[in-house]
């Protein structure tokens, strides 16, 4: 302390002062939604894109999904370039032509869905993932044709068919052609059964519309997510149709598995160990 007095003001002149403003580059961290914790980036992107404290699960692109849930360098995607096309000449705040390119520019994805062969945990799946970084993961044409191949080429190969269902519903730009798509991909799912083949649907956060509707709900084994918000339509809709005020949790991967829609949850650290070992029970 007697040194410190002792300084001189030339001495001090000579302290490089502490620097207020630090450059933190954007995005390094973040903040949980469900707990309102402070995560850095690379924490929670390590621990499968989950909150380190209370395991709230962060939605994902349909590619960092196959990472996490296929045996490294095992996916072998099929129908990459099939793309969807304008047939109505559709037109919101903006054409649908034009918000097509700029998904795809954003996404580098031609449309909503990733389907291919792979491998989990050793065992031979097919594979289908919707991206709901593409149009809120919407169903259109070249999603409904993708599943389709998909579930005809697990029949073909008799192989599991392993979904990751994550959609908004159908593609209001499409119209009535998005709608078929419903009727067309239950049909495909029906073969599938037909044939004796095992179904694995696993509903992220949210699964809604016409997506529900069809094939999500179509699986011999049904995953979903913690907390995964799962329905037809909304919860605002449906209080303000039917006039009444709806049970907690209404809608959530809980709710719908206390209600048997659900077989079980399943955290996303333990995904692959389900699939393999349902797999493995089903002889397949």
């Amino acid at each position: 302390m007697a040194q410190l007095q002792n300084l001189s003001a030339n001495s001090w002149e000579n302290v490089t002062p502490a620097r207020k403003n630090v450059d933190v580059p954007e995005g390094l961290w973040l903040k949980c939604p469900e707990c309102a914790g402070l995560i850095y980036r690379k924490t929670m992107e390590e621990q499968q894109h989950t909150c380190p404290d209370c395991r709230y699960h962060f939605r994902v692109s349909a590619k960092q999904r196959i990472e996490m849930l296929v045996d490294p360098g095992s996916f072998e995607e099929m129908d990459a370039d099939i793309a969807p096309v304008d047939v109505l000449k559709f037109a919101d705040k903006k054409a649908y032509s034009k918000r097509l390119t700029d998904e795809q520019k954003k996404t580098g994805s031609k449309d909503g869905l990733r389907a291919g062969r792979a491998f989990v945990k050793g065992r031979p799946v097919v594979l289908a993932v919707m991206d709901f970084t593409f149009m809120a993961g919407s169903m259109g044409a070249v999603v409904g044709e993708k599943i389709t191949r998909a579930v005809e080429r697990a029949v073909k190969e008799n192989l599991p068919l392993v979904m990751v269902c994550c959609s908004g519903g159908a593609r209001m730009q499409e119209s009535t052609i998005s709608l078929m798509q419903m009727a067309k991909t239950s049909a495909a799912l029906a073969r599938l059964d037909e044939a004796g083949g095992l179904f694995i649907c696993l509903l992220a956060d949210p699964t809604y519309g016409g997506t529900t509707a069809s094939f999500a709900m179509l699986g011999d084994v049904i995953f979903a997510e913690p907390k995964a918000l799962i329905g037809f339509a909304g919860p605002r809709v449906i209080a303000s149709t039917i006039r009444a005020e709806l049970p907690a949790g209404f809608q959530t991967a809980e709710f719908l598995q206390e209600k048997g829609f659900i077989d079980r949850i399943v955290a996303r650290q333990d995904l692959r160990s389900e699939i393999a070992r349902t797999i493995d029970y089903c002889g397949k």
